[in-house]
């Protein structure tokens, strides 16, 4: 088959990224403290944005599965689900984990609990408490709500209206088809690459810099910038060898066994571990979450100073990810859920993931906390990306958990980026479902590039600055989503009897000339 030619939007998006990349490498202290800035600036005034922002999308999600449109399927009509309600749970849960939650199930909760705290004295059982919850809080359905409205969004318009799979399709009804398929859509798709290329960028630098720290851990090999581009660059060559070849069934193979390995982990941890301890502070934990959900979700710290600086550093920060990931992760989602009704989605997306992530950081979590508080080990002294090596080798089985666990880091690095080009190909080449493979690979460089100089121009701080940077024009365009959403399930489901006219007769009708 004949592949088509580069796109407008993959030449804008492919330069401004370049432009970055190549700033960062000659400028990398001007970008620092530029993005610093920026990064100050929103959380000074968007900080309010953003909470309401994600708990809109929650109480949005919610209504959604009770609404008059929750028997509507994401699909043709009376289409069945393309998986087993068995796979498309797994599926759902490997989208939304990734290197992430390998990386922060340790250190979130240890540095919460004794480092710096929300809002109790560190190392108080109170700060304890505080830990576990708010960890949960920043994994739990929040997260899911704004990856399930963007994945619902795509799934509606490209499965049960025929859409082209491109962010800027999924507006139509509200902007129409002729600003869509001109300059507005273009900049609009732009938009939402770069939110992925930055948000996976930034998962990918996560992983390079805690398999770096798991090697000197474990076989100490130097930790350096030197090691972590070899890392990324071995990386690199893996995932873009794969979306070149296309190794589609090889990939799904890989994260499958990836998947199964870190939920080995995970229940020999249990087992081995304070299993009644992790009992209780994940009882405990769950309790706290629901009861102080409101709280957390409105929480601005008045006065300022470290409490603040708490919350850009973590809530924030977090919103944001999240809002960068959507495209990636919601694309994703959205491919799996074919043929699921609106309600069998929501509750899915919404509740079993967040409940698995619940249990991940209650056994990782619980378990650092364990040794800390007992005085076994010192575990809030290790750097962030050794907490979870640091916790593991206290525990019987430990060197051998630890070398599993580098081992999932290393597969979630390469299948993440290898999926992360397929989604930024066909946001690039209007929306195709086969990408040029020379596409691929052009989004699999920028991506190991992006993550370079993110871990070169300061580590993970200057990763969540660009984050928090990178979400807030993106989050618009999410807003824009769901009131397209809304208007086009409006017309498709009247509250009110209207006579019978096409889709797009009514979806057009105050904008003839388009």
């Amino acid at each position: 088959m004949k592949q088509k030619k580069m796109t407008k939007v993959f030449w804008f998006a492919l330069a401004i990224c370049t432009i970055f990349v190549a700033f960062g490498a000659i400028f990398p202290k001007q970008l620092e403290t530029g993005t610093q800035q920026i990064t100050t600036f929103i959380a000074k005034n968007f900080t309010w944005y953003y909470l309401l922002l994600v708990l809109v999308i929650l109480i949005v999600c919610v209504y959604l599965l009770f609404s008059r449109y929750s028997s509507i399927t994401l699909g043709e009509e009376g289409e069945d689900p393309e998986f087993s309600l068995k796979s498309w749970f797994a599926m759902l849960f490997s989208a939304g984990m990734g290197i992430g939650l390998v990386f922060w199930t340790t250190a979130e909760p240890i540095s919460h609990a004794f480092t710096k705290t929300p809002i109790h004295k560190a190392g108080t059982q109170a700060a304890i408490d505080d830990a576990m919850q708010f960890a949960f809080f920043h994994w739990g359905v929040h997260a899911w709500a704004v990856y399930g409205i963007v994945a619902l969004v795509f799934a509606y318009f490209s499965f049960h209206r025929g859409y082209p799979g491109l962010v800027s399709a999924t507006l139509v009804p509200l902007l129409g088809e002729k600003r869509m398929r001109g300059p507005l859509g273009g900049t609009i798709d732009v938009l939402a690459i770069i939110a992925t290329v930055t948000g996976v960028a930034a998962t990918l630098g996560f992983g390079a810099l805690q398999i770096n720290e798991g090697l000197h851990f474990l076989f100490k090999v130097p930790s350096n910038f030197g090691v972590q581009v070899v890392i990324v660059i071995i990386s690199t060559v893996l995932f873009t060898w794969s979306a070149w070849s296309g190794i589609d069934k090889g990939i799904k193979t890989l994260s499958n066994i990836n998947m199964i390995l870190a939920f080995v982990v995970l229940i020999v941890l249990f087992a081995v571990g304070p299993t009644l301890y992790i009992l209780d502070t994940f009882t405990n934990s769950l309790g706290n979450y629901i009861a102080n959900f409101f709280k957390m979700s409105l929480r601005i710290p008045q006065n300022g100073g470290e409490k603040f600086q708490w919350m850009q550093n973590w809530t924030i920060f977090y919103w944001a990810w999240w809002i960068s990931w959507a495209p990636f992760v919601g694309i994703f989602i959205a491919r799996v859920s074919r043929g699921r009704t609106i309600k069998e989605f929501i509750l899915g997306v919404l509740f079993v993931p967040a409940l698995v992530c619940f249990f991940f950081f209650a056994v990782f979590g619980a378990s650092a906390i364990y040794l800390q508080n007992n005085h076994i080990a010192n575990i809030a002294k290790e750097a962030t990306e050794t907490a979870t090596f640091a916790t593991l080798e206290h525990y019987p089985l430990g060197f051998i958990l630890s070398l599993v666990t580098l081992v999932v880091i290393m597969i979630f690095f390469v299948t993440s980026a290898d999926s992360a080009t397929y989604v930024l190909g066909m946001l690039s080449s209007n929306g195709s479902i086969n990408p040029a493979s020379v596409v691929k690979v052009s989004w699999g460089v920028i991506l190991a590039l992006f993550a370079l100089i993110m871990i070169y121009t300061g580590g993970t701080q200057a990763i969540q600055n660009l984050l928090i940077i990178a979400a807030l024009p993106f989050s618009v365009v999410i807003i824009l989503m769901m009131w397209s959403l809304f208007k086009a399930l409006a017309v498709e489901k009247p509250r009110y009897h209207t006579p019978r006219h096409t889709y797009r007769e009514i979806l057009y009708k105050k904008n003839p000339e388009e």
